[in-house]
């Protein structure tokens, strides 16, 4: 389908791609294999100016915005979600110095974020606070002109090798999620530590870590807005990032059909390529059918967005946004096991990598199951200010 991309959109996309078949493919059964970190790549995307995409350009960022990135990560996640997601989490952490930092913090950590020289990470959840946010005990106490971190968060992608990390912690505990407030912590900060690299089902490139703070120490400054405004800068970020999640959804499933169409095209049983009898057309052509209706969502959601960045039903569409395209994905590389048959659960093919790849999709950035709620209480508030019916 024409999503009538401008010039420079569709430029973004071939460079994305470029990365995936000349640096990504070639070497990410090997990468999850040895769940090793992709440096190597991280300073390809780094040279191709990706990671500015949206920063501003005041910034020494591209200035674009969440439809330019969604089309960015759609690519590289054709090659390798973990790779896919190593990018994109830089861009989550440092969203909430984007979005409510002052100009002093965005001085001093957005330009190397966006050269790609430094990564960021997003530091939100914690071993009793995963989809409940309001149960975060990280505490940051003031003492003078520093703040005082105390508390552990666990399975922050890009753990111990991002350089700048956004951090919520409570700062009243009086005051529930209203209490909580969010901070710029540096690697290398006193009193910051980092637990053991976790080794997980997917994204095994992807480093994932606990990160521990034993009376960390970090100036004042390092506030990221005001005290308590911590869960709207989380809320606000999320509404900015699951678009790409749903992204990173299609593009995985966009590479599973691509594999099951060309060994479908190859496989000859019975006399002839299996691509011919017609329950495997149904499963490609389902699987081609769910792949478009999700990246239609997402452009149109990421425009919309775009170009509304206050709209009150934001929540519900990010949200939608991430549901309905990471669902794909699992439903998509599962078929395209099915296609390949024992191939499929082989490691000698990359769908197998794919299927296991593919099921964090339905569980970070939120669960499935929240994002169902956040998308019902939404409508329930929406159709509770309706006065009289309509059609939309």
């Amino acid at each position: 389908m024409d999503y009538f991309l401008t010039e420079e959109q569709r430029l973004l996309q071939e460079i994305a791609y470029e990365i995936v078949k000349e640096r990504i493919r070639p070497v990410r059964a090997e990468l999850d294999e040895k769940e090793e970190f992709p440096w190597a790549i991280m300073r390809d995307l780094a040279q191709s100016d990706l990671f500015g995409i949206w920063i501003p350009k005041e910034y020494g960022g591209l200035g674009m915005g969440i439809l330019e990135n969604c089309l960015v990560v759609e690519q590289l996640a054709r090659g390798c979600i973990g790779i896919a997601t190593t990018f994109a989490a830089s861009g989550l952490g440092a969203y909430p110095i984007v979005l409510f930092g002052s100009d002093e913090l965005k001085r001093k950590y957005l330009p190397p974020i966006a050269r790609g020289e430094k990564l960021a990470a997003f530091a939100l959840t914690e071993p009793g606070a995963g989809s409940d946010v309001s149960a975060i005990r990280t505490r940051a106490v003031r003492v003078g002109d520093e703040y005082i971190l105390n508390g552990t968060k666990q399975w922050i992608t890009n753990g111990g090798e991002a350089d700048i990390y956004s951090v919520f912690a409570i700062t009243d505990p009086s005051k529930g999620p209203r209490g909580a407030s969010c901070f710029v912590v540096e690697k290398g900060d006193p009193g910051f530590f980092f637990g053991k690299k976790e080794k997980k089902l997917g994204i095994r490139t992807s480093a994932t870590r606990e990160l521990v703070f034993n009376d960390c120490r970090i100036p004042r400054s390092r506030l990221i807005g005001k005290e308590g405004l911590g869960f709207i800068i989380a809320m606000k970020t999320f509404d900015k990032s699951r678009p790409g999640i749903g992204a990173l959804g299609v593009g995985l499933a966009q590479e599973a059909l691509d594999i099951s169409v060309e060994y479908a095209r190859k496989r000859i049983q019975f006399g002839k390529p299996i691509i011919s009898f017609q329950v495997i057309q149904h499963k490609i052509a389902d699987m081609a059918m769910k792949i478009e209706a999700a990246r239609a969502l997402i452009y149109s959601a990421a425009r919309y967005l775009d170009t509304k960045a206050d709209a009150p039903d934001a929540s519900k569409i990010a949200a939608m946004c991430k549901v309905f395209a990471s669902d794909v994905a699992v439903q998509v590389a599962l078929e395209a096991v099915q296609v390949l048959g024992g191939y499929g659960y082989m490691r000698d093919y990359p769908v197998e990598k794919l299927l296991r790849d593919s099921k964090i999709l339905q569980i970070y950035e939120g669960t499935n199951e929240i994002q169902r709620n956040i998308i019902g209480q939404e409508l329930n508030k929406e159709y509770g200010r309706i006065k009289e019916s309509f059609i939309r």
